[in-house]
């Protein structure tokens, strides 16, 4: 836990920033080694999120209904009341059309993704979410009127659509037809199912429990739900011999509406410091060890500058006796619980609303408790740990402090374990349905203008790859974009952007687009096109009806992109890029001729530049797929285009596809 993270500056004799505005030079080694092992696809993280969803959903009345609507016309309008499970039934519909192509995505009309009419927005096979069951009256209309543009994109592209309207909003009669009426699920399915999950036997939640029955009877969302049940998992957890059913539900709820008033009342009788700070390291620590309480309570100590207690050890009060008097004690297992279900969290809300001259340190204390040296500690307890002060923040609405939090805690030098605090602190701002939507804008921001000082950059990098790109993979895109213009040396962010591209032709078109007609930074810009503008992806349609190469306007992107290459970057940089080109055609038979012919007219009538891509195309022959004949053969092609660019020769006549095996021309 001693490796560090830094950040150093490399190839000082790297680009000249030539333009107006601030430059920020900076190079991110976020592993130990020199490559750091690429995480899952946001398309693998959106699946297994839809998965588990599936798996706690169960169907409200009218899901069958919807399914129907979904599966004959591509588009499903979903009604429901507050708190009946619309967004969950969206997500698993989506879920259950999944198909080789496409992405899962939320659309965000009026953010980044542009208007609902732009026939870009759809990608073929892609999973679409339009959420708008908090929509205002003029929101939902304007939706209304791009819906039938939305819906004729969605079926071109083989697409899926599920709109979640407001509760109280109109539909037009040529609406109808896609509406789908849901209804509340049984409230004690929806119960029964989270605990089969948790693994719970039937024979124990089959039993009468007046306090569920008294917590359903409120009609609570799904999600309420969904809590109470986990609460009477770790109820059983703690306590399985002593209690029974009813038991562990009466602690579930008593977990939700008693425990505040009784901290209170310890907190004021426990005045000496080393008891409030090990009341509130084991609200913080809750599960761990002993160990780690007692190390985490000291370090509070010493965090708040506390007089060191001279009593000698061995006169002093042990750590059970301690632990006695705040209602906790160590298990069997040396873990360290309190004696009442979800206690840890009323404390937490006790020190926090409380103490709010103590936030800061408390924070604080919270990144250097995540680097803690102890072998009870792991990644899990320090995300674990890391979430329960971000809740804090949340709760009491402080979401986008976060944020600036993950920016101190992510201040060079730092290790690994804090760096990774600093992710995981934003990352819960992100998944917050609140504040998730201005700290996308404030990830977009700093993105794009802030001075990226000690390991901020690799922090964004993972906000966008983790969090946003599973989601909003349009706005993970323009985020890594910025990053990547930025990128001197190593390009984790670039490399991340090639990733998510490569996951929809839909954000690889949308890049290129972006690269080469909307570019406020061209020659950097023309660096990260020869990265973006894979050959091999054009021209693969990847279950698509056609390949990217085969539409004009991936075309005119890619004659732009490699004319800007061309002429601003030195030849032993783009060099490599056209060989791949090259390679790629050698193979490509029934786009040879195409990839070739872009190439040339990227070059235009420069003879320089037209000199410089024959002699790249040679220097590729010895490696040519299918060897140096394959490779000559390409060149030998090349140069007949070149010839007609330069009017030396008519143009050549594409060459002919190969006969099918048996016949003869």
């Amino acid at each position: 836990m001693s490796d560090t993270f830094t950040t150093r500056v490399e190839q000082p004799g790297g680009p000249v920033h030539a333009g107006s505005g601030d430059f920020y030079s900076y190079t991110v080694n976020v592993g130990l080694g020199d490559q750091e092992a690429p995480g899952r696809s946001p398309r693998r993280i959106a699946d297994d999120q839809l998965r588990l969803l599936r798996q706690q959903f169960v169907d409200p009345a009218g899901m069958g209904m919807a399914r129907r609507v979904l599966g004959c016309s591509s588009t499903v309008i979903l009604h429901g009341a507050p708190g009946s499970g619309r967004t969950a039934a969206a997500c698993v519909l989506l879920y259950e059309v999944h198909q080789g192509a496409g992405i899962f995505r939320e659309l965000l009309p009026g953010e980044e993704e542009g208007a609902l009419t732009d026939p870009g927005l759809v990608g073929v096979g892609d999973r679409l979410l339009l959420n708008l069951a908090e929509a205002d009256v003029s929101q939902w209309a304007q939706t209304r009127r791009d819906l039938s543009a939305l819906r004729q994109a969605v079926q071109e592209q083989q697409a899926h659509l599920v709109v979640v309207m407001p509760y109280d909003g109109a539909l037009e009669s040529h609406l109808q037809p896609y509406r789908a009426d849901i209804a509340r699920p049984p409230d004690i399915e929806v119960f029964r199912r989270h605990l089969r999950l948790h693994r719970i036997p039937h024979e124990e939640y089959l039993l009468p429990a007046p306090a569920l029955d008294e917590f359903l009877a409120e009609q609570p969302p799904m999600e309420e739900i969904a809590h109470f049940a986990d609460r009477v998992r770790r109820a059983r957890a703690a306590f399985p011999a002593r209690d029974g059913f009813a038991t562990w539900c009466k602690q579930s709820r008593d977990a939700r509406t008693q425990w505040r008033n009784e901290v209170a009342e310890l907190v004021a009788t426990q005045c000496a410091a080393p008891q409030r700070a090990l009341l509130f390291a084991t609200a913080m620590l809750h599960g761990m060890h002993a160990d780690v309480i007692h190390r985490g309570a000291a370090l509070l100590l010493s965090t708040l500058n506390t007089p060191r207690d001279e009593t000698p050890l061995l006169e002093g009060k042990d750590l059970a006796q301690r632990l006695t008097e705040i209602c906790a004690a160590a298990g069997p297992d040396g873990r360290v619980r309190f004696d009442k279900l979800d206690y840890d969290a009323a404390v937490r809300a006790h020190f926090w609303d409380h103490m709010p001259d103590l936030r800061h340190l408390f924070s604080t204390w919270t990144a250097q408790s995540t680097e803690l040296n102890d072998p009870h500690i792991n990644s899990d307890l320090r995300k674990r740990l890391v979430s329960r002060l971000a809740d804090q923040y949340l709760r009491t609405g402080r979401g986008n402090d976060l944020a600036f939090l993950a920016e101190e805690w992510s201040a060079a030098p730092t290790s690994r374990d804090r760096l990774e605090a600093a992710v995981d602190t934003l990352a819960c701002g992100l998944h917050d349905t609140r504040y998730g939507q201005s700290l996308r804008m404030l990830v977009y921001s700093w993105c794009r203008d802030k001075q990226l000082t000690g390991n901020l950059a690799h922090v964004l990098l993972r906000a966008c790859t983790d969090v946003i790109a599973p989601t909003h993979p349009d706005q993970a895109v323009t985020r890594l974009h910025h990053l990547a213009r930025r990128e001197r040396g190593a390009t984790p962010a670039l490399d991340a952007l090639c990733r998510l591209v490569a996951t929809s032709a839909r954000l690889r078109r949308r890049m290129l687009d972006r690269l080469t007609r909307h570019s406020a930074a061209p020659t950097v810009d023309a660096r990260l096109f020869l990265r973006i503008c894979d050959p091999v992806a054009l021209t693969d349609p990847a279950g698509a009806p056609r390949p990217l190469i085969d539409e004009k306007g991936v075309q005119d992107c890619a004659v732009a992109g490699w004319a800007e290459a061309l002429a601003r970057l030195p030849q032993p940089h783009w060099q490599p890029y056209a060989e791949q080109w090259l390679h790629t055609a050698c193979t490509a038979d029934s786009h040879r001729d195409r990839l070739l012919a872009l190439l040339v007219d990227a070059a235009g009538r420069n003879g320089s530049t037209l000199a410089a891509l024959y002699s790249a195309a040679r220097a590729a022959e010895p490696t040519a797929p299918g060897g140096r004949a394959s490779g000559a053969a390409t060149t030998q092609r090349l140069l007949q285009k070149i010839s007609t660019a330069q009017g030396l020769r008519p143009p050549a006549a594409p060459t002919p596809p190969a006969p099918p095996r048996g016949t003869t021309r």
